[in-house]
């Protein structure tokens, strides 16, 4: 599309991005209620994915019942591989889910996708560690974070102290990071467009 090379505010891409400028000065910033539901998304997807992941591998399972006992079997004698495998699936899950989540917000909150990606984040952090305070505090039950597979999760019984803790806490802080990051600014580039043929459509101009 040729305006796509417009530049100067005597443009229609110069006058989009004063008015965007304007309308993100008074309303842009982190808006922590898009995020609150971008997280809430995030958990969604979590429990979504995870599930479908399960059921696949059920599936896989049931269909070619000899090759997952050779699986199963590789499997006790090469435990680093089959923890290799589900760290992927997880990072997988993660990442998607917490892009999903970051998109949801950058779309509520239309300005500054990235900082509402990383409030979702955040989000997921301040709950984990209430979470992690009940469950200290109350019991296990309380752990409700754990029983929904969501993430992140800050571990209380000490698993946190083994190899495999440390890089399952990596995993379910860093990769939820980025797909909400991404997802974040991915949800906010759709404002854009929405305000470029606002303002093409203003000024007679066709894409």
């Amino acid at each position: 599309m040729a305006y796509e090379n417009d530049a100067g505010s005597s443009t229609p891409q110069g006058r989009r991005n004063d008015v965007v400028a304007a309308e993100k000065e008074r309303f842009g910033g982190i808006k922590w209620g898009s995020a609150f539901f971008g997280w809430l998304t995030a958990i969604g997807m979590t429990v979504l994915l995870s599930a479908l992941a399960t059921a696949i591998g059920v599936g896989v399972g049931a269909a070619n019942p000899s090759e997952t006992q050779q699986a199963a079997e590789q499997a006790r004698q090469n435990v680093e591989t089959l923890g290799i495998v589900s760290g992927i699936v997880l990072a997988v899950v993660l990442f998607l889910a917490y892009y999903c989540g970051g998109y949801v917000a950058g779309r509520m909150a239309r300005f500054d996708g990235v900082k509402q990606g990383l409030a979702v984040w955040l989000w997921g952090i301040i709950i984990a560690i209430i979470v992690a305070i009940l469950a200290a505090v109350a019991g296990s039950q309380f752990n409700i974070l754990g029983n929904l597979n969501g993430a992140p999760q800050i571990p209380v019984d000490g698993s946190l102290m083994t190899a495999s803790g440390i890089v399952g806490l990596a995993i379910a802080l860093i990769v939820p990071l980025l797909g909400a990051i991404v997802g974040g600014a991915a949800g906010m580039r759709f404002h854009r467009k929405v305000d470029q043929a606002g303002v093409h459509h203003q000024t007679g101009l066709v894409g």
